[in-house]
């Protein structure tokens, strides 16, 4: 049986993960951005782009998605709000967010873009919470 405080522990728990796991991202530690995945874990991020399949494949793909970044100063930060969790029969959790990409260049004001709606499967392995897919809708 789910209670108010398992609840509020697993969405604790969530909460942490993803600010370890977009600081990663943030920072361009790709690699270890790609460790929050498991192995075989299927990452879409941008429209009209095909999902980036296996860690392997999400760094090959965020490494060729920043390169067209080199020349610009921009740093990103992901903020995930409004997160829903959903905990399945199999010990999965079906995740929701809001995320906000806040775009800062130095002397000009933050930019908010895009606005996007996570849709994660998280899962359990060795203990350690795991993303296995991520799909990103822009709104």
């Amino acid at each position: 049986m789910t209670t108010v405080a398992s609840r509020a522990e697993l969405y604790a728990e969530v909460q942490q993960f993803y600010a370890d796991q977009m600081q990663r991202l943030d920072n361009r530690d790709i690699p270890g951005y790609a460790q929050t995945f498991t192995e075989e874990a299927e990452f879409e991020h941008t429209p009209g782009r095909p999902p980036a399949r296996t860690r392997a494949g999400i760094i090959a793909d965020l490494v060729a998605f920043h390169k067209r970044f080199e020349a610009d100063p921009m740093q990103r930060r992901h903020w995930f709000g409004m997160t829903d969790l959903r905990p399945q029969d199999d010990g999965s959790i079906i995740a929701t967010s809001y995320c906000l990409v806040v775009k800062i260049r130095p002397g000009r004001a933050p930019e908010i873009n895009p606005s996007c709606v996570v849709h994660d499967v998280l899962v359990r392995l060795d203990g350690a919470l795991l993303t296995r897919s991520r799909r990103v809708s822009h709104d």
